[in-house]
């Protein structure tokens, strides 16, 4: 690795993102592989994947919920579904800090069309705020396996946000580490401070790997995976509105 303590610059971002990379794929293959265990499990049982992130971390629930080359039986969870579907005022999403609410887990968790058999996949880079610990704890009590997706190092650092002293990766069944550090960036600033997150690429590509374990272990055992084709290749939208029908009134495709 190049020597760029210090520097800010493209290139010196590069060497951390790229060690960053390096990091998680080394080190979370168990736990991915564990992750895609519990997944495949869920969906041969008639099950969809749960998506759920705040903030930043929406990005890692869209990179696993409804994106071309990803799995059909996924469904994104969201702070606007409090509005869109559990007919919520438009007003209780102008809360600035509406992420960190308990309160808000149930809510979700009642606006969300949730079988049984679902799994749970929640991600947040600290890990503590109320609605991801909250819908976790939701979760694991109406018996759904909880995968979490968060920065380790981050999430030991700091105090948790929820009335019960849990952190996310302390209800998750299996907890995948993006690597970010303390804080999320990377570059530190001559006056201060850091720049430059790494924490989106490194979640983005546990979602990926997390996809392609639960593939591969439904091609060796001869299944066919119902995987989304872009939308904007020819034949998409059929092929994709085809398998969608084997899971009517369970998946929102909003915007």
């Amino acid at each position: 690795m190049n020597d760029l303590t210090g520097e800010v610059s493209a290139s010196a971002y590069l060497d951390h993102a790229r060690t960053a990379i390096d990091r998680v794929a080394e080190t979370e293959r168990d736990n991915i592989a564990s992750a895609a265990d519990v997944v495949t499990a869920a969906l041969r049982a008639g099950g969809v994947v749960q998506a759920f992130g705040t903030g930043h971390s929406q990005a890692t629930a869209m990179e696993i919920a409804g994106r071309a080359g990803g799995l059909i039986p996924t469904n994104r969870i969201s702070l606007r579904d409090l509005v869109a579907y559990g007919g919520e005022p438009v007003s209780v999403l102008t809360d600035p800090h509406l992420e960190r609410d308990p309160g808000l887990a149930q809510r979700l968790y009642d606006a969300t069309p949730v079988d049984p058999s679902d799994v749970f996949v929640i991600a947040s880079n600290s890990g503590i705020n109320g609605s991801v610990v909250g819908l976790a704890e939701v979760a694991k009590k109406n018996g759904h396996p909880v995968v979490a997706i968060l920065s380790r190092r981050h999430s030991a650092e700091v105090e948790s946000r929820h009335p019960s002293g849990r952190k996310l990766g302390d209800v998750a069944d299996v907890v995948l580490d993006n690597g970010g550090p303390f804080g999320d960036a990377v570059l530190p600033l001559p006056g201060g401070g850091a720049a430059c997150a790494v924490s989106s690429l490194t979640a983005a590509l546990l979602a990926q790997l997390l996809t392609a374990e639960v593939l591969r272990r439904m091609i060796d055992a001869g299944e066919t995976p119902p995987v989304y084709l872009s939308a904007n290749v020819p034949g998409g939208d059929a092929h994709n509105d085809g398998l969608l029908q084997r899971y009517a009134g369970r998946i929102r495709r909003g915007g």
